[in-house]
C-alpha cells in the first residue's frame, strides 16, 4: 500500500512539535513539601552557656527542579510562626508575643528563591527571607537533590543550615545579650518533596 508523502511529512512535523512541546512544558519537576518526612528546627543561646532547641510544626512549600536548566529551579517555604514548639508550653506562648515572633501581626515566616545555581552535591540558592515583617536577601546551600522512586511516588530531599541575627529582623533588643537569649539563631532545615 502506497502512503501519501504529504501525510507522512505532516505526521513527522506534528510528532516533532509534540516532543519539543513536551520537553519545554515538562522540563521542571514539581514537588510538594512532605510535612511527615521533613523538619525545620532551630537553636539559640540561653544565658550564654547553653542552647534552647525548638522546631516549627506547621510548614509547607513547593520545589520546582529543572535538571536541564538548574537556574530555572525554584524553592518556596512557608512556616506558620505560631507553630513554634520548644517542648515548653509557657515559653512557646511567650515566643508568640509581640517582643518575639508577634504571630498575630506576622503569622508566617517565608523564603522564596530569586536565583538558583547548581553546585557539586546540590544547589546554591539566593532568595528573600521574610520574618517579623522584615525581608532580607539570604543565600543558602541545599545539599541533596537526587530523586528516589518509592512505590510509585517520586521523592527528592534537601538539607541546609543557616545563621540569622534576631536583631536584623526587629526582635526585642532587650532580650539580646548574655543575660537572656542570644542574638544569633541557627536554623536547620531537612525537607523532602514528593510528586506522583
Amino acid at each position: 500500500m502506497r502512503r501519501n508523502p504529504l501525510a507522512l511529512v505532516l505526521t513527522l512535523v506534528i510528532a516533532t512539535l509534540v516532543c519539543v512541546g513536551s520537553n519545554s512544558v515538562f522540563a521542571a519537576d514539581e514537588y510538594d513539601y512532605d510535612l511527615v518526612h521533613s523538619s525545620v528546627g532551630f537553636k539559640a543561646r540561653h544565658l550564654g552557656i547553653s542552647w534552647i532547641h525548638g522546631r516549627f510544626n506547621d510548614v509547607s512549600g513547593k520545589f520546582s527542579i529543572d535538571r536541564e536548566q538548574p537556574s530555572k529551579s525554584t524553592f518556596k517555604l512557608t512556616i506558620k510562626a505560631d507553630s513554634v514548639d520548644t517542648a515548653n508550653k509557657a515559653r512557646d506562648e511567650h515566643l508568640r508575643q509581640p517582643d518575639y515572633f508577634d504571630t498575630k501581626q506576622f503569622p508566617t515566616i517565608e523564603f522564596k528563591s530569586t536565583s538558583t545555581k547548581a553546585i557539586k552535591g546540590g544547589y546554591e540558592v539566593t532568595g528573600d527571607f521574610t520574618m517579623h515583617g522584615t525581608t532580607k536577601k539570604v543565600t543558602i546551600v541545599l545539599t541533596g537533590g537526587k530523586e528516589h522512586d518509592f512505590k510509585g511516588t517520586k521523592r527528592v530531599a534537601f538539607s541546609t543550615e543557616l545563621a540569622l541575627k534576631r536583631s536584623d529582623y526587629g526582635f526585642d533588643k532587650r532580650a539580646i545579650g548574655p543575660s537572656a537569649i542570644g542574638d544569633k539563631a541557627l536554623i536547620f532545615i531537612d525537607c523532602e518533596g514528593v510528586r506522583k
